[in-house]
């Protein structure tokens, strides 16, 4: 497993790199934002622990960038402990986020739980049919392969907001609470809560509907949740 650590504090670096090779991960290293966008861009990682205060590019900035072009999961490093900035990285792509001063041994869990999802996603695509595609209006879903077009333009989703369309639009009309989503696409080891889910959902419609204030597939159930209308 090849990991990236991103991070301006060299003492991070230096600890997370040690114990994770210690583990077995390949791991390369970067310490500002615009070195780690040029590092995960060119090279094949299958995880990136990003820190979200740095120099040139911020974190949020690096993650949005490469939420254009790639779904490798991303766990977001903070000092802060404020809810919204933790919020505000997973609106920017990331998939999990650690909180400084962290246990190395967290990170690793977390590492760990996610990198599992990630292989079994891969082992689904690897023995899914072809033939496992969604399509309703101009929304074509393609689940053996994971992609989703939109008036046959492919769509660039991240790894959950795929795994959110794909649960609600294979079980159409069945209403997920917030609760539901975060325990089925998360985990239930996850510890965000319900506004992790709203976030991935109103960037999961501002991609694929027309008109996001007025959603034709991902709809609300007024205090339940969340459902696909096919």
């Amino acid at each position: 497993m090849k990991v990236l650590v991103v991070d301006d504090e060299k003492l991070i670096v230096k600890g997370l790199r040690f114990s994770l090779e210690q583990d077995g991960y390949e791991v390369d290293c970067a310490y500002d934002g615009e070195e780690a966008l040029t590092l995960a861009t060119t090279g094949d990682y299958d995880i990136i622990l990003l820190d979200i205060m740095l120099p040139k590019l911020t974190g949020l900035e690096v993650c949005q960038q490469l939420r254009e072009t790639t779904d490798v999961p991303v766990i977001m490093l903070t000092a802060k402990g404020d809810d919204m900035d933790k919020i505000l990285g997973l609106d920017y792509g990331a998939d999990d986020y650690i909180t400084k001063p962290f246990n190395v041994l967290e990170v690793k869990a977390r590492m760990k739980a996610i990198l599992r999802r990630s292989k079994s996603e891969r082992r689904g695509m690897a023995s899914a049919d072809s033939s496992n595609v969604i399509v309703t209006g101009d929304l074509k879903l393609d689940t053996a392969n994971r992609r989703a077009y939109i008036e046959g333009n492919e769509v660039n989703l991240t790894a959950k907001e795929f795994d959110v369309l794909e649960l609600l639009a294979t079980n159409p009309r069945k209403v997920y609470s917030r609760s539901d989503l975060l325990d089925i696409v998360w985990g239930k080891d996850y510890p965000g809560d319900g506004r992790t889910v709203d976030v991935h959902v109103r960037r999961l419609r501002e991609k694929i509907e027309k008109s996001p204030g007025e959603p034709r597939y991902v709809r609300t159930k007024w205090g339940v949740g969340y459902y696909f209308e096919g």
